[in-house]
């Protein structure tokens, strides 16, 4: 566009967001949660259980009581399939595999893995954040003092070379994060290469961890889901077993408040995780393991669950891209993908706008995730990266907070272009 052209689209766009300020709007995209028609498809979970149920374990173990340390058998076999993972080398925990993602690196802080030194008690200790990527994932680390560098993620997923190179030269790099399939926020999963290429690094410290967070491997949005290699089964032909822990949960599956959450991991890590959980806990709630169990049965329950989940998710995946291709597709203003499952969508603005993007989305009424966010210590240096979460908002306010968004992209556009 020329320079009156542009100040057209403007001076549109601003007569529109005015009218959207004087409505008085109150929309939140900013995190990943289900909707509350997702959690009532699963509302019969909360009536699994009665007085006479039977809760006594083949062993006699009665699962009301203290014990199990590592979680119900029937449980750990269901995700067993889900991860890809012998049931034998799961442990269960309570509703957030991000606190046992916490707890993994507070226990490698405080008492070391592979009979090394407590990473507190290193120097410089690093961790590797493929971005864009969870935040929440980076926040963990970055509270434990690890110094923080960001990986490039390519449309293979993160860029091996990089990594390789890293890794394999600096010991004080001590792990590094991945959502293997449908990642947070780039819709991504790792091409069979990249899986490999996993499974083979040669890191110089002995006691790097890989915090591998399959947490959407079965929340698909098409006919055609992604399919992702085992790195369990190419880590075992490579020895390698060792410097991988994996983690999952049903928090988008059945409630978040009130899911079970797995960590798979090696014989040899298993043997060392059982060692500092005695001294944590006396076991997991086994009650809510017990109905997730009766409720699902097993992993084709969970399958059949999760195709209601696509029925009421992809109309909103689909509607945010629609809208997109609709307002801003022609403009070459801002780039989107089209995941195949997750819970997000990645937009990249112009260089320079994400922020102002944001900022006129609040004024607006519709509050998104931060800019940035997505990026180790929320800096995303070209300032263009901005996640969407069109999961919780029904589908009529998602369409009103697409719509402010397309015009607040268009507004920012102009003004940078405009000087």
């Amino acid at each position: 566009m020329n320079p009156a052209e542009l100040k057209n689209m403007y001076e549109e766009a601003k007569t529109q967001y005015d009218h959207y300020c004087t409505q008085k709007l109150s929309l939140n995209m900013t995190r990943g949660k289900p909707c509350r028609d997702q959690l009532d498809l699963v509302s019969g979970l909360l009536e699994t259980l009665s007085p006479e149920d039977e809760f006594e374990l083949a062993n006699g173990d009665d699962i009301r009581n203290y014990g199990g340390w590592n979680g119900l058998p029937e449980m750990r076999a269901i995700f067993g399939e889900l991860m890809g993972i012998p049931a034998g080398n799961i442990v269960l925990g309570n509703n957030s595999s991000l606190q046992m993602m916490y707890d993994a690196v507070s226990q490698g802080f405080t008492h070391g893995y592979s009979d090394c030194k407590p990473w507190s008690q290193q120097e410089n200790i690093k961790f590797l954040c493929p971005a864009p990527g969870y935040d929440r994932h980076f926040a963990v680390t970055e509270f434990f003092g690890f110094e923080l560098i960001p990986i490039q993620m390519l449309e293979t997923g993160p860029d091996m070379d990089e990594i390789e190179r890293l890794v394999e030269a600096d010991e004080s790099i001590k792990g590094c994060w991945c959502v293997p399939k449908y990642g947070n926020p780039t819709g991504l999963t790792f091409s069979d290469e990249t899986v490999r290429r996993f499974a083979k690094l040669k890191p110089a410290a002995k006691d790097f961890r890989l915090f591998w967070d399959n947490a959407y491997c079965v929340h698909h949005l098409s006919d055609t889901p992604d399919m992702l290699l085992n790195l369990y089964d190419e880590c075992l032909q490579n020895g390698t077993e060792d410097q991988v822990f994996y983690f999952a949960s049903t928090s988008k599956i059945s409630l978040p408040g009130a899911g079970v959450a797995a960590m798979g991991m090696s014989d040899n890590n298993l043997k060392e995780i059982q060692k500092r959980l005695s001294f944590q806990t006396i076991g997991p709630d086994k009650v809510n393991q017990l109905r997730h169990v009766k409720y699902f049965k097993n992993a084709d329950g969970i399958y059949k669950v999760m195709e209601q989940h696509r029925e009421i998710l992809a109309p909103k995946f689909q509607l945010v891209q629609w809208k997109f291709a609709e307002e801003l597709g022609e403009l070459g203003i801002a780039h989107w993908n089209e995941p195949n499952g997750g819970y997000f969508i990645n937009l990249d603005v112009m260089e320079g706008c994400a922020s102002r993007v944001v900022e006129l989305c609040k004024n607006a009424g519709v509050v998104l995730t931060a800019a940035g966010s997505a990026f180790p210590y929320g800096k995303d240096a070209k300032d263009t990266n901005i996640r969407i979460a069109p999961t919780f908002p029904p589908m009529n306010e998602l369409n009103q907070a697409v719509q402010v968004l397309c015009t607040a992209i268009k507004m920012a556009a102009a003004e940078k272009l405009l000087g």
